[in-house]
């Protein structure tokens, strides 16, 4: 996926996507007239989550009355969010990765609408349910945020293995923040956010935005009229965040806001949110691409020292910003991996559950996981960096 070339200035996408974005590199030959057909041909699907469970999803509109959106000035701040949960195998019926009118939208946006169908992303076979029975339990909330102009629907692979393993998932859209996100009654909102962002204040105004609406989708949540009708799913002692690129580092100004949040992860987001008392001893982790070692990204360097709690700081050789998405795994199939980004799509699927589920595993569940503390054989791949 290349970068997005208009609205957002230079200034923003530095911080926004520390690295060049994954897919088709800027200084690589446009895919060939070939490649398109032979994506119409493709059937697309995402890695199977790696857990004992099936997986549930459900829909949530929520509505914020309480403010106004600060990108549209007008109506109340609203939030699409998709629940997924454990479930019982066999229940539930199918789901659509994408709305067609997201995936054309969000394929325009990243010049490759010549390249990938629309139907084709759209249809992107993914491994939850809709409205699939829940597993009784009491589980931990993972919220997680996109990057900025991309679509909850990005983490999809990241979100399915969570909730295959044990979490509940809310993935969740930020009204005006993306491409295209559809709303009910057919709404489809751009993003408005991208004119009104520049510079590091602007990106930090996205990031306390977002902060805001993790702690109202929180409310929402586990709060004594929840908007979940399985609710009782969630262990509200028991919540972290993670998120890509501008979504990780709200996950930072989340947890700086509200100390509900007992973790968070950073995937490759630059850190515009200043954090002078740290984060109450609550563990943190950087998850970047192979150049975002230390010494290549300002706030980063600025930041570490100031999380006062357990924390890592990882990178993964051959990687790109959007490494840790669905995007590489998607490309490969379709024949369009990123020169610039040589960690195949389906290894850069692996790692990124393999770690981010290891965070949680340790600081939601209390259990050790021996791979979060250094190289290992089988990972040739992951650096860990001590500033």
């Amino acid at each position: 996926m290349t970068t997005r070339r208009t609205a957002v200035s230079a200034a923003v996408l530095a911080l926004l996507l520390p690295l060049a974005a994954a897919g088709v590199s800027a200084a690589s030959e446009p895919p060939s007239v070939a490649a398109a057909s032979d994506a119409h041909r493709t059937a697309v699907q995402l890695p199977l989550p790696t857990g004992r469970f099936a997986v549930g999803q459900e829909t949530l509109h929520l509505v914020d009355h309480s403010r106004t959106d600060p990108w549209a000035h007008t109506g109340p701040r609203e939030l699409m969010v998709t629940m997924r949960y454990p479930a019982r195998s066999g229940t539930g019926g199918p789901v659509r990765y994408l709305t067609t009118e997201e995936a054309r939208l969000l394929l325009i946006d990243r010049e490759l609408d010549k390249v990938i169908p629309a139907e084709t992303l759209a249809g992107t076979k993914t491994h939850s349910r809709s409205g699939a029975r829940p597993v009784a339990g009491r589980y931990p909330l993972i919220v997680l945020s996109p990057g900025f102009t991309v679509p909850r629907a990005t983490l999809t692979s990241l979100a399915e293995d969570l909730a295959s393993r044990g979490y509940v998932v809310a993935a969740v859209d930020h009204a005006y923040e993306s491409a295209a996100t559809a709303f009910l009654g057919g709404r489809v909102l751009e993003c408005l956010a991208c004119a009104q962002v520049d510079g590091d204040e602007g990106v930090r105004a996205v990031t306390e935005v977002r902060a805001r609406d993790v702690s109202f989708l929180l409310d929402r949540l586990t709060g004594r009229r929840p908007a979940w009708r399985n609710a009782d799913l969630i262990d509200g002692s028991r919540i972290a965040m993670a998120g890509h690129s501008i979504g990780g580092a709200s996950s930072l100004a989340a947890m700086a806001a509200d100390p509900r949040i007992r973790a968070g992860i950073d995937m490759d987001g630059g850190l515009a949110t200043p954090l002078p008392a740290g984060v109450g001893g609550r563990p943190f982790m950087l998850l970047g691409a192979q150049q975002n070692s230390p010494g290549a990204l300002e706030s980063w360097d600025r930041t570490w020292p100031r999380l006062d709690g357990w924390k890592r700081w990882i990178t993964f050789t051959g990687s790109a910003h959007f490494t840790f998405t669905d995007f590489p795994a998607i490309a490969d199939q379709l024949g369009l991996p990123d020169p610039d980004a040589p960690l195949p799509g389906a290894r850069s699927v692996e790692l990124t559950r393999r770690y981010v589920g290891a965070f949680f595993e340790q600081h939601l569940k209390g259990r050790p996981q021996p791979v979060l503390d250094g190289p290992a054989a089988d990972a040739p791949e992951v650096r860990f960096h001590t500033p």
